[in-house]
């Protein structure tokens, strides 16, 4: 079975635009940018580094330092799909992120959002 075209999309890529909808909701790249490093155990530099790269969704989160242990207390939809009933591991990874990001964009507080 061929991989979802998300696994090979490079990282680079999808991370201005993560930016660019937090901007349009008056939020900022470095709460983007909290949020990612929350969620991988990336260090900002670290997170740097993986955009300079180029890495593709799937080699950014196999090089993750740390997946945050609370990271199952994400529950909801994006995109139409409830991310706690995802079954691939890597798909449920990035969808966290985009819910990560859509609560940010709602106005959720930083404390409720990194749980």
């Amino acid at each position: 079975m061929p991989k979802h075209r998300i696994f090979t999309t490079e990282f680079s890529k999808v991370y201005p635009l993560y930016v660019q909808k937090a901007e349009r909701k008056n939020r900022t790249k470095e709460e983007v940018d909290e949020i990612i490093c929350w969620l991988t155990g990336y260090t900002p530099s670290g997170l740097e580094k993986q955009i300079e790269r180029q890495n593709d969704f799937e080699t950014f989160f196999a090089q993750a330092p740390a997946i945050h242990p609370n990271v199952s207390l994400i529950k909801g939809v994006v995109c139409g799909v409830r991310v706690e009933e995802v079954d691939d591991p890597l798909m449920r990874k990035i969808r966290y992120l985009d819910k990560l990001v859509d609560e940010l964009t709602k106005g959720k507080a930083m404390e409720k959002i990194l749980r």
